[in-house]
């Protein structure tokens, strides 16, 4: 089986890249990234603003939200630059160079046109093999002035392209007017890649202080709730692109990396689970991808690349039919009383046990989701 796949033109022996963070910010800790298994890894981002390389403390906070069974997590985070200058960022890569076999691929974020395509330059002198260009944090466009974001993006990479020799991936946020749009703007503008996305900018605030936590401003937020966003824009975006599409955001296991892949992504950047796991989850990661392809019978990653593309429905092809209701097994209901709190429409019957539902059942499966003990299932309507 060959797990293997290429990204801006590098042969990478999984599609499993490391992005760009405080997990990747010095050689040593690239190291411990590719002794777990990464295909590649982009270094956190050289930022030329120097105020930005130094991160506030405390800068990360766990967010859980929702009640009992329906929770949500989240990394909340305040990371910006790696806190090397240009010269020693230059240096780092080509000691992370030397000490890993796998590519390592450094992330810019300027502030002028001038200086993308100075740093660039300067990163392809030290032996990158390729260039993201970080555009996920939206400061750039508001130290740049009067510029909008998104043609900001396409006249960077336009310039740093023509003045570099090496492959160049732009990395999108995805608080975007319309990241078709985008993508195919950075596909003209010369770009070899993209990557969608980095994680949203958010705001948490302590209802007992009436303060932003931690640091008292805006932050990343990132986890496994982030995944379905992507996905949706990767699946429309890769049959109109002729370039390569990196995925980016909620991964979790092999799983969530096959979903990218079937999505139409050629290669897929982790962060948050390595975060919050330790280097182990690369592994991890890379063993249940292998897993999944086992189980399918295939052979290579370029057999169900882009496979899930053609199989979305558009809304006018979806079928409306109500041709299923729900139905309870009064062997395994304990009359816990879960279903009819939210069944809207009134079809649960509880005047005599077993609970039954009546014809006033809608479809729509919610019940299903809710039942904490497997009792509810959908049938077919009778008839």
């Amino acid at each position: 089986m060959d797990i293997s796949t290429t990204y801006v033109g590098l042969k990478l022996r999984n599609p499993v890249i490391i992005a760009a963070a405080g997990i990747t910010e010095t050689a040593e800790r690239i190291e411990n990234a590719a002794q777990a298994g990464a295909g590649a890894v982009v270094m956190k981002s050289f930022f030329d603003n120097e105020i930005c390389r130094t991160s506030p403390t405390p800068r990360f906070a766990i967010l859980s939200r929702g009640t009992s069974r329906f929770r949500s997590d989240t990394l909340y985070s305040f990371e910006q630059a790696s806190p090397f200058g240009p010269q020693e960022y230059a240096g780092e890569i080509a000691r992370a160079s030397g000490l890993v076999d796998i590519p390592v691929i450094p992330s810019l974020n300027c502030t002028s046109i001038d200086s993308w395509v100075k740093h660039a330059q300067l990163m392809q002198d030290a032996g990158a093999q390729a260039i993201e260009l970080n555009f996920s944090c939206p400061y750039g466009a508001q130290i740049m002035e009067e510029r909008d974001l998104e043609g900001m993006m396409f006249d960077v990479v336009t310039a740093v392209t023509e003045n570099v020799r090496v492959p160049v991936a732009a990395k999108s946020t995805g608080q975007l007017t319309d990241p078709l749009k985008v993508a195919l703007g950075l596909e003209r503008a010369g770009a070899s890649a993209i990557v969608m996305f980095n994680r949203f900018t958010g705001l948490e605030i302590d209802p007992r202080t009436e303060r932003p936590i931690m640091h008292g401003s805006f932050a990343g937020h990132g986890g496994t709730w982030a995944l379905h966003y992507p996905l949706r824009w990767i699946s429309v975006v890769s049959p109109r692109l002729s370039i390569e599409i990196c995925a980016s955001s909620g991964v979790v296991d092999g799983g969530d990396v096959a979903k990218y892949l079937l999505a139409g992504a050629t290669a897929v950047q982790v962060c948050t689970a390595v975060y919050v796991r330790g280097y182990f989850a690369i592994t991890e990661i890379i063993d249940g991808l292998s897993s999944f392809m086992e189980e399918k019978g295939y052979e290579s990653i370029g057999e169900f690349r882009g496979k899930i593309a053609e199989r979305i429905r558009t809304p006018q092809s979806v079928d409306r039919r109500h041709l299923y209701r729900a139905a309870i097994d009064p062997d395994t209901c304990v009359e816990c009383g879960a279903c009819d709190d939210i069944c809207i429409y009134g079809a649960i019957e509880t005047a005599q046990e077993p609970r039954s539902i009546n014809d006033r059942c809608d479809g729509c499966g919610l019940c299903v989701e809710i039942c904490p003990h497997g009792a509810i299932t959908m049938v077919p309507e009778p008839g």
